[in-house]
């Protein structure tokens, strides 16, 4: 993985006089986007998916809506 992908910041807002930033935005996009494609009901897809592929599409869609949000598709 490259050290320059764009993660979008920090996903929540850190805790007031907290220096630790959390999850990044990159990671939240890619968590929700593994969690829709786990909520499939296709489980036949599913089972024959492997997991690293499963998250590899999901950081390429994090990444697609990191690159929107650049353009300024995001409202």
């Amino acid at each position: 993985m490259s050290d320059n992908i764009d993660n979008g910041g920090p996903a929540f807002p850190p805790h007031p006089g907290s220096q630790l930033q959390g999850m990044s935005l990159r990671d939240w996009f890619a968590g929700q986007a593994l969690a829709g494609w786990f909520a499939c009901s296709d489980t036949v897809t599913r089972s024959v998916v492997p997991f690293a592929d499963a998250a590899d599409h999901a950081y390429q869609a994090a990444d697609a809506m990191l690159a929107e949000r650049k353009k300024g598709g995001a409202a």
